[in-house]
């Protein structure tokens, strides 16, 4: 009946009393026949789209579960492998597209099973006999555990008692550091099958998703701080360090180390190095992030999974510093390939780090950086200086940057460099939408202008392609911006012009949405003149009133796919 109440049920709060009424029922079965159908209800109820449901679950249900199952003698023999062999079937089923909802269920059941699984090991070791409440016991520390879920999630609820679970812990590090693992059964199973499992789930997870890498994080947080410190230093640490071997010797400068282009790398970062704050802690994660970047750079290897590492650790201020240390590292190492990463880096930091950071440690670093002997480094500044401009408010701090950006715009030396002027026209296009509306109309639409007229000149036509390419990309976003009526006249139209006429010869389906934007602009124009002949006028009251802004935006996305239409996407309607 409660099973049909659960599945069927619309009342949330029913449901809820549901889940807590079968986790009462689990206290009381003693037939092992109803472990499957019990299994089958957590998940059930893992999938309810309930907070409420999901969170009696994890707080009544699965410690209630987890109790029998340990009856039984099926935790590490049964719960735990089925779960981890759901998470498997999983990753092999959405090699393209993973349900991560279902991984979600997956991992958050095994979080919940950490305590119990704890309690397993302490209660199952060589020393459980030997353990007295009497002498001289060291109260637990505050901070020893994870706040659990519930009070049936505490480990000391599991073991009995406060008193019994801190005279366990006492002989268990003791075991742990002098005596070893010999024998220890339950102990083992956690060190020869569980973490490597775990390790190679790892693995196969996709660097790029940021939910999943968080969450298998957390879960190794989780795990390392249940099961201590030296546990941690010495069974979980020296695994990782043996999957991921960072040494000069392992990198292959062809196809990059492959383990270190995996959600390994930002898991174990922040997962398992993140678990103890000391100062040898901390200096362990800093050489990690270090050695990482070097590697990855030197084996010119995608970049995602060190991203990924600074993406979860910066979202905690209290790692900013840590981070900045780090990009310190490549902003003075010999390799001009570790700086062009660390420059690459800050573009990522920018935007997490308070502005006194910024102006402190961010913005000399870049400065240092951009009048590098390598020409690659310097461009690598571009994307991060960018992102300064948008995301900083400082006058002083913009003025610096743009000083910057200006000296790589008109300095002689780099009238010809194609790679630069690609960064530089791919970062206003990006920032330039959000970015203060004077930097906007004093720097980016001139400036725009002046790189368009000079890609007219251009003779290799492969060059002029992709600079009229990013051109096209850059006034595509910067046309819903607001647009003064002189800059309209004296930049913004004359740069799209020298863009069609690119276009013209190199690619007559852009040039059909380019002729279509300035007609649209030079009637806005005529228009805002006869009316009012003082005024300014906005080109989203003008070609991006919604009407044509929505056509345009539509139709550029089908540009590769649908040219032979477009002559007709600007068409007045009759």
């Amino acid at each position: 009946m409660l099973q049909q109440m659960l599945a069927e049920d619309k009342a949330d709060m029913v449901r809820e009393a549901v889940v807590k009424s079968l986790g009462i029922i689990m206290g009381y079965i003693d037939d092992p026949d109803k472990y499957s159908p019990g299994f089958e209800l957590m998940l059930l109820a893992l999938g309810d789209p309930s907070e409420r449901v999901i969170s009696a679950v994890h707080q009544v249900f699965i410690p209630a579960f987890a109790a029998w199952t340990t009856e039984l003698g099926n935790l590490q023999s049964q719960l735990i492998p089925t779960l981890l062999s759901r998470i498997e079937k999983l990753l092999r089923e959405g090699e393209h597209s993973l349900d991560e909802h279902k991984l979600h269920i997956f991992l958050s059941a095994l979080q919940s099973l950490i305590p119990p699984l704890f309690a397993v090991v302490l209660q199952n070791a060589p020393f459980t006999s030997r353990a007295k409440l009497q002498g001289d016991i060291q109260p637990i520390e505050v901070t020893r555990f994870p706040r659990p879920a519930s009070p049936l999630q505490d480990v000391a609820t599991i073991i009995g008692s406060r008193e019994q679970l801190a005279a366990l812990l006492q002989l268990y590090d003791h075991q742990l550091e002098h005596e070893g693992t010999t024998g220890w059964e339950s102990l083992l199973w956690v060190v020869n099958q569980l973490l490597p499992q775990l390790i190679e789930i790892v693995g196969r997870i996709n660097v790029a998703s940021t939910t999943c890498v968080h969450e298998f994080s957390r879960f190794f947080w989780r795990l390392c701080r249940t099961f201590g410190k030296i546990f941690t230093n010495t069974k979980v640490k020296p695994q990782f360090q043996e999957i991921l071997r960072l040494s000069e010797e392992n990198v292959d400068v062809t196809a990059g180390n492959g383990i270190l282009t995996k959600a390994t790398v930002p898991i174990y970062a922040t997962g398992v190095l993140t678990c103890y704050n000391q100062e040898e802690d901390r200096k362990l994660l800093v050489g990690f992030l270090e050695d990482v970047m070097t590697m990855l750079s030197l084996s010119h290897a995608p970049l995602d999974s060190l991203k990924a590492s600074f993406v979860e650790l910066g979202a905690n201020p209290a790692y900013h510093e840590l981070l900045l240390t780090v990009l310190w590292y490549g902003v003075v190492h010999t390799s001009a390939l570790v700086r062009c990463t660390a420059a690459r880096m800050f573009e990522l930091l920018v935007k997490g780090v308070n502005e006194t950071l910024v102006a402190q440690r961010v913005v000399p670093a870049l400065i240092t950086l951009s009048s590098d002997p390598e020409i690659s480094v310097r461009i690598s500044t571009i994307p991060a200086f960018g992102t300064i401009m948008e995301t900083v408010t400082q006058k002083e701090l913009l003025e610096r940057v743009k000083m910057q950006l200006a000296s790589f715009l008109e300095d002689p030396q780099y009238q010809d460099q194609h790679s630069l002027h690609m960064e530089i026209i791919k970062t206003f296009g990006r920032v330039g939408p959000n970015a203060e509306p004077r930097f906007r109309d004093e720097f980016v639409l001139p400036h725009l202008h002046k790189l368009a007229l000079g890609n007219n000149m251009q003779t290799v036509e492969t060059k002029r392609l992709d600079i009229a390419t990013q051109l096209f990309e850059a006034y595509s976003a910067l046309s819903c911006c607001f647009i003064s009526e002189e800059l309209m006249v004296n930049h913004f139209l004359p740069g799209l012009r020298c863009l069609r006429t690119d276009m013209e010869h190199l690619s007559p389906e852009h040039e059909v949405i380019l002729s279509s934007m300035i007609k649209e602009c030079e009637q806005k124009v005529e228009n805002k003149t006869v009316q009012e002949p003082q005024g300014s006028m906005s080109i989203a009251a003008s070609l991006v009133s919604e009407d044509a802004k929505t056509k345009f935006l539509n139709k550029m996305g089908q540009l590769t796919t649908s040219g032979a239409m477009l002559a007709n996407v600007f068409q007045r309607k009759k």
